[in-house]
């Protein structure tokens, strides 16, 4: 009778090789700084997220507010006719617009070189105000993408050093002793990377697109000074103040 015989290589399962190795079981697993670490990680990349979909929907319509007074400014109106059209709005142009009213009002209708560089630097401030309240939240994206591959290499260290060990109690270099170890180390910073890489291309993408806004609010600056040179103004009724 054939009997079947197991083959010499085949090997019974090794106790002491961990049986899950996925991502979860990973952490799971892990020594309770590498676990701090890789909480601090998910959250840094938690906040990435939140800062550019908050952010992309502010800038969104600061923009498309300043298009559309941009394009009423440039229509050749007057400054009563802008100022009548924003009195009651809080966006950066109408913040341009009534801080150029009120310095009309407070110079008592004489309009020279002095008064055209006092508007300008209302308007300046002005800008300068509104760059930095759309700027809010941003700089924290750029410290994520500077420290994030740092902490990741952190929680790395702390692994292979919690593998180097565990060779050291054991007295033996087999894989079930340093795998958990050096996997946890490469979890660690591949969630580095995955929280610095958008920190940081988000940051770029955003910095371009306040610049743009930027932009946008110097061409209503510029249009407010010609409106200003061309001597279009009436007497406007107290407005409130700008934002400086």
């Amino acid at each position: 009778m054939a009997v079947t015989a197991e083959p010499a290589f085949a090997q019974s399962p090794n106790p002491l090789l961990p049986r899950n190795l996925s991502p979860w079981g990973m952490f799971l697993n892990a020594d309770i700084v590498v676990k701090a670490v890789m909480i601090g990680l998910a959250f840094a990349s938690l906040v990435t997220w939140t800062v550019w979909l908050a952010k992309t929907v502010e800038l969104s319509g600061q923009k498309r507010r300043a298009r559309r007074r941009l394009k009423m400014l440039e229509s050749g109106g007057s400054l009563r006719d802008a100022v009548r059209a924003c009195e009651t709005d809080g966006d950066a142009v109408a913040q341009l617009i009534l801080s150029t009213a009120r310095e009309a009002e407070l110079s008592d209708g004489v309009i020279d070189e002095g008064f055209k560089e006092r508007v300008a630097l209302r308007l300046e401030r002005v800008e300068a105000a509104m760059t930095r309240q759309v700027s809010r939240g941003v700089g924290i994206l750029a410290t994520i993408g500077a420290t994030a591959p740092f902490v990741g290499l952190f929680g790395t260290v702390w692994g292979i050093m919690n593998s180097f060990i565990g060779i050291s109690e054991s007295h033996t270099t087999n894989l079930a002793v340093v795998a958990p170890g050096i996997a946890e180390a490469l979890l660690a910073t591949a969630l580095g990377l995955v929280a610095a890489i958008p920190a940081v291309v988000i940051y770029n993408h955003l910095a371009r697109v306040i610049s743009g806004y930027r932009t946008l609010l110097g061409d209503a600056s510029a249009q407010l000074l010609l409106m200003v040179s061309r001597g279009q103004r009436g007497r406007v009724a107290p407005l409130p103040r700008a934002a400086e």
